[in-house]
């Protein structure tokens, strides 16, 4: 049985289409990190208790898991571009609203709100790639990702300027909601010439992928990649300052490691794209977790810039993590529903990685039992990733 035909675009349309996946990549990460810069001031002012606020910093993970299982489904039943776009409004309204609420409660529920559609379009963004553009699923990928950190960059290093410009968080924080509704622009009209999933002969769902041994070597693997990125994330800048760097330097060297996937995020797309096995480079990044690891633990301090550089290299799996979701599928219905599956086990997986560092941390009172653990978690990355490099598609192991 033949798969469905690939829509067709014009030259316009795709220049089109190309500029709906970078505004919308940019957008997919503001709402999982603008609140981390000035929760302080969130929590203060809300009232928020410790557990609230808890509860606060674990929702995107949580939202990427739950949300992102249901996406495939809601494309298939409405459209990949209409439920893009509704993604996107929910983003506007849930961080435009919560910046103005005075309610704790309100402002979580309106968090989820607009962390729902970021965790939608994040799932859908592979798919939508691997039906405008099959064929260059390594170019596509190295943009978005681009995009994607550079959001992730920004929203980070902006959002306590503009609230201290403004004299309130509220600003910083609405500021996130404004350049989503400038991304939602183009999806308004993208969504005419939507494709339905649901008119395809085979359309695969989350639990025929769920079945393969593929599925779920791309959910552990993306998992992995993403528990070390969240570990990192959310418990380097405290590394830092407890090893007598100020909060200002503490925060130059996380921003540095973001800094260096930047770049890696535009190249390794691509590259992966042409390698028929792209192991010698996973395997290249995974090895580096342990280096800067167990570096840190040994000299925090003389070699920090080192180890950020060689860390801010290994969290690049990343955007090769996300290529591969495209080149392991044939159709753009099996690459929603492997990355459907994937990203939402994935985040499952990844909301170990901050949780348990911060026990392991509690339990000796110090940071190289946390490190030692996460430089072993490159053991099963690495078997994983050996999986993953292989050529294989969804499609042939749910037919």
């Amino acid at each position: 049985m033949h798969g469905p035909v690939e829509h067709q675009d014009t030259r316009a349309e795709r220049i089109f289409v190309v500029v709906g996946i970078v505004v919308l990549a940019f957008n997919l990460r503001p709402a999982a990190v603008s609140v981390g810069p000035v929760l302080a001031e969130v929590t203060a002012d809300l009232g928020m208790s410790s557990v609230t606020a808890g509860v606060l910093t674990t929702l995107p993970v949580l939202a990427f898991a739950t949300f992102g299982a249901v996406a495939p489904a809601l494309a298939a039943r409405l459209g990949m571009h209409r439920v893009t776009a509704l993604s996107l409004f929910a983003l506007v309204v849930g961080l435009g609203l919560r910046a103005r609420t005075d309610s704790s409660a309100a402002f979580l529920a309106l968090s989820l709100l607009g962390l729902a559609g970021m965790a939608t379009a994040n799932v859908l963004l592979p798919s939508l790639v691997k039906l405008h553009f099959p064929h260059r699923i390594g170019l596509l990928t190295s943009i978005y990702t681009t995009a994607l950190a550079l959001g992730l960059s920004l929203s980070s290093v902006l959002t306590v300027p503009i609230s201290e410009a403004a004299g309130t968080w509220r600003v910083g924080l609405a500021t996130w909601a404004v350049t989503a509704l400038l991304a939602a622009l183009p999806w308004l009209l993208l969504v005419r010439h939507d494709r339905r999933l649901d008119r395809a002969p085979a359309t695969i769902t989350l639990r025929q992928v769920a079945r393969t041994r593929l599925g779920w070597a791309m959910a552990v693997f993306f998992g992995l990649q993403s528990m070390h990125a969240y570990a990192i994330f959310g418990w380097f800048a405290q590394i830092y300052r407890d090893a007598g760097f100020s909060a200002t330097t503490a925060g130059l060297l996380l921003g540095a490691i973001t800094a260096v996937s930047i770049p890696l995020s535009f190249y390794l797309p691509s590259l992966v794209a042409r390698l028929h096995n792209p192991a010698p480079v996973i395997v290249a990044l995974v090895l580096l977790y342990p280096i800067g690891y167990a570096g840190l633990a040994a000299a925090p301090v003389a070699g920090a810039w080192l180890w950020a550089v060689v860390l801010g290299t290994a969290i690049a799996t990343f955007p090769v993590a996300l290529t591969l979701i495209g080149l392991r599928a044939r159709t753009s219905a099996g690459t929603a529903a492997l990355s459907g599956f994937t990203q939402s086990v994935g985040y499952l997986i990844a909301a170990v990685g901050p949780f348990g560092v911060g026990v392991l941390h509690d339990l000796t009172g110090a940071w190289t039992v946390p490190l030692v653990a996460l430089a072993l978690l490159a053991v099963p990355q690495l078997a994983v990733g050996l999986l993953v490099s292989r050529r294989r598609f969804v499609e042939d192991a749910t037919a």
